[in-house]
């Protein structure tokens, strides 16, 4: 008879802890809750979409709340949606996402007030400073302070960095300058006295990066302003997951006195060495552009689970640091990387399938809290 480790007991017995709660929902009712399994580390959350947050899909609006304890709005909280012209906003599927954060006693983190992408078209056309400071601090009173007390935490200021960590150019700097960033801070700290507020950034666990990242916080600490934590993205690449980076980015991060968050996490499986629009012609012809259309080998799963394991392993080594890890997107369908930077691709990054059914990498992350 085979013997059975103490880990192997230790896993079922959390598996079986976090099945619990399932049994009368519809869907994956019998794989464990991951908010479960981690409810004493981290929140776990997810970004959904606008049919997502209308609960148009019965089996997905099931899975969604026992799967995750905290949301991020994809699309629906940026600019060029909630704020389409200057003197009008449109709050109309925020306001139907925080009804759904309170329904399901989820965190809502807010994703995001102060971004150079997703614009409203008339923002580009502002061509005077002090209209764009006027957009900046208007646009934030009126949504951060319309949603204060009813969303967990905000993406106050999102990517104002290059990856050598000097500040990107945008309208913003180049209207207002270097300090348009600890503006947004003071800003948002007026308006949402009771909301978390963090700087968000990809990449920003390279060393080039990580310390532009650093510099900008302690100049918005120097300034008197509140900010509560940092988002690293998270979006990395089979195998090359930068373990030793993001542990030291974590360590120096908190080290500032603030939270650090995974935000948007994703692990493509595919290349991304190429142009896009080249790529998505010669597709039509060449299948090997486009490898995993009809699913993953078992040797990219074992990889990507691999992979999973791993981060999970160092996130709860450092979880007295660490406040939210989120899933950029529910499951590989929803997922972003399937039309980027190649539109047509089809990508394989999240713990679960287009069928909401669990990969090896879901399994492995449960199973990193038997050493924990």
């Amino acid at each position: 008879m085979k013997k059975t480790s103490f880990g192997q007991v230790l896993l079922s017995v959390l598996i079986l802890s976090a099945c619990a709660g399932n049994k009368n929902l519809p869907g994956n009712s019998d794989i464990p809750e991951l908010k479960q399994v981690y409810k004493k580390d981290f929140d776990i959350g997810t970004a959904i979409n606008a049919p997502q947050i209308e609960e148009k899909d019965a089996r997905v609006a099931a899975f969604i709340p026992q799967q995750f304890n905290a949301v991020t709005p994809e699309n629906i909280m940026k600019a060029e949606i909630i704020h389409p012209e200057w003197n009008r906003y449109d709050f109309d599927l925020a306001d139907k996402l925080v009804a759904y954060a309170q329904k399901y006693h989820m965190k809502l983190n807010a994703h995001t007030l102060i971004w150079h992408s997703q614009l409203p078209p008339f923002v580009r056309q502002i061509k005077s400073a002090d209209s764009v400071r006027l957009f900046l601090n208007n646009h934030i009173s009126t949504v951060a302070g319309r949603y204060d007390g009813k969303v967990y935490s905000w993406d106050v200021v999102n990517e104002a960095l290059n990856e050598d960590g000097t500040m990107r150019k945008s309208i913003f700097l180049n209207m207002l300058g270097d300090d348009f960033v600890t503006e947004a801070f003071r800003a948002a700290q007026k308006a949402a006295p009771n909301t978390k507020l963090f700087y968000n950034d990809y990449n920003n666990e390279q060393p080039a990066k990580r310390a532009g990242c650093i510099a900008l916080i302690k100049k918005i600490q120097a300034a008197g302003v509140r900010i509560d934590g940092v988002g690293i993205q998270g979006h990395w690449h089979l195998g090359k997951v930068p373990l030793k980076d993001i542990e030291e980015s974590i360590i120096q991060y908190a080290a500032l006195g603030i939270k650090v968050d995974i935000t948007e996490l994703d692990i493509e499986v595919l290349q991304r060495n190429f142009q896009g629009a080249e790529v998505s012609q010669r597709m039509k012809d060449d299948p090997s552009l486009n490898p995993y259309k009809d699913g993953l080998p078992d040797a990219v799963q074992q990889q990507l689970a691999s992979d999973y394991e791993a981060l999970f392993k160092l996130l709860l080594k450092h979880r007295d640091k660490i406040s939210r890890v989120t899933f950029w997107g529910v499951h590989d369908g929803q997922s972003w990387l399937n039309g980027w930077p190649v539109r047509g691709r089809t990508n394989h990054p999240l713990l679960f399938d287009r069928n909401l059914k669990p990969k090896p990498a879901f399994y492995k992350v449960i199973e990193a809290k038997k050493s924990k």
